[in-house]
């Protein structure tokens, strides 16, 4: 059981740079397809459709700063925290990944037949992404209160 325990801790550690990377591929996937579809349909503004598709990759970073912070020797102590922290933390990434990433995918649908409105269809975008913010500022905040 203590072995278990600690491999828990191991899986919370890595969990959301995994998760969230997961999440940032599905998420840049569907808005780069979105993409490409809108510069085959426009004779320009082709720099911010690629720009937008590559907003679901900051859950990634999100995820690499909260590995390196519940980066610690794992004890039976504090493995269970690491884990719950890491892992729900790593799920909330990517689900907000995902669901940025199809947020994008509407705004460069919408954008590539009325340009006007591009700043405000990546109004969703942007408030997927403070869920993901939130979720990492938690787990932050948490990793901090873990024992040694």
């Amino acid at each position: 059981m203590d072995q278990f325990i600690i491999v828990l801790g191991w899986v919370g550690i890595f969990s959301p740079v995994a998760l969230g990377a997961i999440g940032s591929v599905i998420g840049c996937s569907r808005a780069g397809q979105a993409a490409c579809g809108a510069m085959l349909e426009t004779e320009s503004g082709h720099g911010r459709f690629a720009g937008v598709s590559a907003m679901p990759s900051s859950q990634t970073i999100l995820g690499i700063v909260v590995t390196l912070t519940l980066n610690k020797p794992v004890t039976l102590a504090n493995g269970p925290g690491i884990f719950a922290i890491g892992f729900l933390t790593g799920l909330a990434l990517l689900v907000c990944a995902a669901a940025q990433g199809s947020c994008c995918a509407a705004s460069i649908n919408a954008s590539k037949h009325k340009p006007e409105i591009f700043g405000l269809s990546i109004a969703p975008a942007a408030i997927v992404e403070g869920f993901a913010v939130f979720a990492f500022v938690f787990a932050l905040v948490l990793a901090g209160s873990l024992p040694e």
